[in-house]
């Protein structure tokens, strides 16, 4: 789950990482009041929206003047926000966070995710933060320098220390900045976090450490531990058919193709979305329904998929170990009929009752296509979007 960036930095505030102080707005008037309550001469207003790169993409402004605070929120406020995140569709920006200025002398990155080969929390830490990030981590590699984290101990004091020094971290600051990489790393611990960035972390001229930028995901899996944080959740930034099939336990990203995939099991998901490829076809969506699909689930999952104009064929790819294939076909046949099915469908089963379920769909009297394994049903699917 990702939340905007004000919410991370309440987060980081609550475990010691020192931001910026700012506020949430929501209109142009509630803006101005930010920027006088926070006083001084320079504020940042700066569009919530969940992607990065709002700052090319004319999202993050500086006001040296009340004027200016109204002016840059009232143009801010509903614009349709394109970065290289959002894809050319863009987000439209519906609150913003009006912060203090700061003095920056030197911008660095930070961020936090977990390392599947060491299944440790790897903290990564770069002298070249900024908007450019990627571009240092796809050509100068080596100015990222990387921890992997003991869970038994922590993020140490040493190792903070050595990567605040790698990063040019002067000496001044060390301590604070190896503060502030501790309470990131407690933050990300106990908020069971999938991502915590800063970007930019900045030092200002009298040597001040100060998270200038946040960014925070948290691990689905986990939310069940943390309400505070699914209170967070904007339902404005996410996929209306993503947000409909999390009602049905459903895994479910959209795509930009044009094949909608019904699968279960997230490894045999992308196995098929890769075949799709490989035949000259584009995936209209990720869609894994688990283990324990039942009709009603794939009757939803066939609704979800079609609600996607875009949609020309639907290809189901079922491997039946603990779900049956005679289970999936029934729920197919009864979703195809509730539906009103009017594009190509494409079956493919393989395990538990193959040929029970291959019986069903043969019977069910539904212009259904069968295929024998994966590459055929690859093919046919393509071969369906192509005739029509």
């Amino acid at each position: 789950m990702k939340i905007h960036e004000y919410q991370g930095k309440e987060l980081f505030r609550k475990f010691g990482v020192v931001t910026p102080r700012g506020f949430a707005c929501f209109s142009a008037d509630e803006a101005v009041e930010a920027a006088t309550k926070l006083g001084g001469s320079v504020w940042v207003v700066k569009a919530q929206i969940h992607a990065g790169g709002r700052g090319k993409g004319g999202g993050v402004k500086i006001a040296k003047s009340l004027p200016e605070v109204r002016q840059h929120a009232g143009k801010i406020l509903g614009m349709q926000l394109v970065t290289h995140q959002t894809g050319p569709g863009g987000q439209k920006v519906r609150r913003l966070l009006v912060e203090e200025g700061a003095d920056i002398k030197k911008e660095l990155y930070v961020g936090m995710v977990v390392d599947r080969v060491t299944q440790r929390v790897c903290l990564m830490a770069s002298s070249e933060g900024g908007m450019d990030i990627e571009e240092v981590a796809a050509h100068s590699p080596e100015k990222i320098h990387k921890v992997f984290v003991d869970p038994t101990t922590g993020l140490t004091d040493a190792d903070a220390e050595d990567v605040s020094r790698k990063i040019g971290v002067p000496a001044p600051a060390l301590k604070e900045s190896s503060e502030l990489l501790q309470a990131l790393y407690r933050c990300f611990d106990e908020t069971d976090a999938s991502l915590a960035e800063i970007n930019p972390l900045i030092l200002t001229d009298k040597d001040q450490v100060i998270a200038l930028d946040s960014k925070l995901n948290v691990d689905d899996n986990a939310l069940f531990r943390h309400p505070e944080i699914v209170a967070m959740r904007d339902l404005d930034e996410e996929d209306p058919l993503e947000i409909e099939a999390s009602k049905h336990d459903l895994s479910y990203i959209s795509l930009d193709g044009n094949i909608g995939c019904m699968v279960n099991g997230a490894g045999l998901a992308m196995a098929t979305m890769d075949t799709i490829k490989l035949f000259g076809g584009e995936p209209a969506n990720f869609l894994d329904v688990g283990g324990g699909a039942t009709a009603e689930k794939v009757t939803a999952a066939f609704k979800i998929m079609l609600s996607n104009p875009q949609v020309k064929c639907i290809l189901v790819n079922i491997f039946g170990g603990i779900m049956k294939c005679d289970t999936i076909a029934a729920g197919v046949v009864t979703a195809a009929r509730e539906v009103k099915l009017s594009v190509p469908l494409v079956v493919r089963m393989k395990g538990t009752n193959e040929d029970l379920g291959r019986k069903i769909l043969a019977e069910s009297g539904l212009p259904i296509i069968t295929a024998g394994n994966m590459g055929e049903a690859g093919q046919k699917a393509v071969a369906a979007v192509q005739a029509r």
